[in-house]
């Protein structure tokens, strides 16, 4: 009975483990019991619990939790030799409680019943799709830069304070929910991060704390992406785990929505996308493509390029590198590559749907 109270919680995370591996076998249950049932309760209740506070409590209990650590860290080193087991434990039992509430919290939708299923959506399309489907997007994305600026030489600039453009994103999901139930969003719970300067180091333009489901953009990014990124977060508040759902959701989301930047956003992203995509295997293709673009389009996309250059370094590598190895212990067997499988979702979508965009 004392070994089973003293390591508990190491027992306990070894059962966790077990229970995770399996869980991912048993999609439909997730869906049905997790999400539909749990999960709703309780992210209703964070948002509600956390939404009115202006700034990130996620991000301040980060910090905490970092601080506590070092600190630890630092107070365990002189000792260490002598009471090495008694500090593994401790980690261990933290390691657990961190795991636990994770995945209790949010981490189980990582094992959902997949969207193209639950949408009833082909999973590739050809190089003839991808074709067609960038030159619609060129010309609805040329068709909202010229219709926002009046001039396709000028790039767009949102105008919008951050918290219009938070109340704003309610628009798209609430048109979007009125055909996919599964898409609703209430409760709103959006902020602005308080460690933007490090999100642009590691190369994040948002995230979502699953322990406070706040929805975090970065401040430093430039604003015109704000909308998608914002859409984006919000997918995962609501249950979305896969990289590239969320993308295809947010999508749908900024599209969705009455605002023509919301829209601009929206296909921008999806452009640059399909762009890439194309040069991989066909640069002249792409460079093709490129040239039907307005030069606004383009002075946006430089925004982005010059941005991330600006903070690139070896934090971004570092954490590109840990991002894409969870990503790939949590379903997401496409790590950071996820981000753009959400054209086999948008351009079958956009087939099956008679042309949403």
């Amino acid at each position: 009975m004392f070994l089973l109270k003293k390591y508990f919680y190491v027992i306990f995370f070894i059962v966790q483990i077990i229970f995770v591996q399996i869980l991912q076998y048993f999609p439909v249950l997730v869906e049905k019991f997790y999400r539909n049932f749990i999960f709703v309760s309780i992210s209703h209740f964070l948002r509600f619990l956390f939404g009115k506070i202006p700034f990130s409590v996620g991000d301040l209990i980060y910090l905490i939790a970092i601080l506590y650590v070092i600190i630890s860290i630092y107070t365990s080193i002189k000792n260490w030799r002598t009471n090495w087991k008694t500090y593994l434990l401790q980690t261990l039992n933290f390691i657990c409680v961190f795991y636990f509430l994770f995945h209790f919290l949010w981490g189980f939708n990582y094992y959902r019943q997949p969207l193209f299923e639950k949408m009833n959506l082909k999973k590739e399309y050809t190089s003839a799709d991808l074709y067609a489907f960038t030159e619609k997007l060129i010309n609805k994305t040329n068709q909202l830069q010229l219709e926002i600026t009046k001039n396709k030489n000028l790039k767009v600039e949102v105008p919008f304070t951050n918290d219009i453009l938070i109340a704003k994103t309610q628009n798209g999901y609430e048109y979007l929910a009125e055909k996919y139930r599964f898409f609703s969003y209430q409760t709103p719970s959006i902020k602005p991060s308080l460690f933007s300067i490090p999100l642009s180091y590691m190369g994040f333009s948002g995230y979502l704390n699953p322990f406070t489901n706040e929805a975090q953009f970065n401040l430093k990014v430039p604003k015109y992406g704000l909308p998608i990124t914002i859409c984006h977060e919000m997918a995962h508040q609501i249950g979305y785990a896969s990289e590239s759902e969320c993308n295809f959701i947010g999508y749908l989301a900024a599209n969705s929505n009455s605002d023509l930047y919301f829209k601009y956003a929206a296909n921008t992203l999806a452009l640059k996308y399909c762009l890439r995509t194309i040069q991989i295997n066909n640069e002249p293709k792409a460079a093709f493509y490129l040239s039907k673009i307005n030069k606004g389009i383009i002075e946006n996309f430089n925004e982005d390029k010059q941005f991330y250059t600006k903070y690139h370094s070896f934090i971004e590598t570092g954490f590109e590198f840990f991002y894409d190895n969870f990503l790939k212990l949590n379903q997401q067997k496409d790590g950071m590559e996820g981000y753009s499988k959400f054209l086999d979702l948008l351009i079958n979508f956009d087939k099956k749907s008679a042309n949403f965009i």
